[in-house]
């Protein structure tokens, strides 16, 4: 899940940034986002928080921490702060929008360095996507790499631009789909070319409880061929639940990496926690 070396912050960002949430299960209009009259308000979230397209305003609190990485074995922490506000643009089409704000705690990639703890690069995504979608729920749209680094460790510091497409379909309890993206530097100093792909499966089960297999396969394209893709394998379980009157997701997931670039350790864990507010 994660990359290394010097320019480990730049994969790390670029390669947790859409992966918040997860997706849904049935049709169009199940796991929209908009919990309609006489409608399961659990399950419906439930569906809903799995769905990179829903109209669900929600605040993902992602912490990703993987272990045993960089040159001294140390532990590195990407806690991504995420807001994703859906629009309704038109009848036919809806726009989806994330920024995600990584907090990164690097450790010392040489000794004596000590850690760097700070603000990595903002992330901004935008999908259009039907307002009315059949079986096949889909969203394009751009994504934006900000140079917002605190540190020359923790991001490029460089504009990048790509596309990005997800596409997914909820046969029964399942959610099943996929999410990519590119990036390429804007004419800058710093060379990004970073593929992103999220693959997911989902299975929903009573009373807001779901598994999850969510593995997020990156490709540095400027790193040596031996040193380029990252492949974990893995998954967890999560649950939808309400406190108080505030709809909430929690869910925990654990990675085994059978390709990763050197100096990136074997196993990651992912936690998160989300807000969540429907439209009724």
């Amino acid at each position: 899940m994660f990359a290394r070396g010097p320019s480990a912050a730049v994969s790390v960002v670029l390669g947790t940034f859409l992966l918040t949430a997860t997706t849904p299960a049935a049709f169009a209009d199940k796991g929209d986002g908009i919990i309609d009259p006489g409608e399961d308000e659990i399950a419906e979230l439930a569906r809903a928080v799995q769905n990179p397209v829903a109209s669900l305003i929600s605040v993902p609190i992602q912490n990703n921490t993987a272990f045993d990485w960089g040159p001294q074995g140390g532990t590195l922490n990407v806690a991504n702060i995420q807001p994703v506000f859906p629009f309704d643009i038109s009848d036919d089409w809806n726009l989806i929008t994330r920024t995600i704000f990584p907090i990164i705690s690097q450790p010392e990639l040489i000794p004596g360095q000590g850690r760097e703890t700070g603000l990595g690069d903002v992330v901004f995504t935008a999908f259009f996507s039907p307002a009315k979608a059949g079986k096949l729920i889909w969203g394009v749209g751009p994504a934006v790499n900000i140079p917002t680094a605190t540190d020359d460790r923790l991001g490029a510091k460089e504009w990048g631009l790509g596309p990005s497409v997800v596409f997914l379909t909820m046969p029964g309890n399942w959610v099943l789909g996929g999410l990519m993206n590119n990036i390429w530097d804007v004419n800058g100093s710093t060379d990004i070319n970073f593929f992103f792909s999220k693959w997911f499966a989902n299975y929903n089960l009573d009373n807001g409880w779901y598994l999850t297999t969510a593995p997020i396969i990156t490709a540095n394209w400027e790193a040596s061929s031996g040193n380029r893709w990252t492949i974990p394998v893995g998954g967890g379980g999560g649950k939808v639940f309400m406190a108080g009157k505030q709809p909430m997701n929690v869910n925990l997931q654990a990675y085994y990496n059978i390709e990763a670039p050197m100096f990136v350790g074997d196993w990651s864990s992912r936690i998160q926690v989300q807000f969540m507010f429907p439209k009724k």
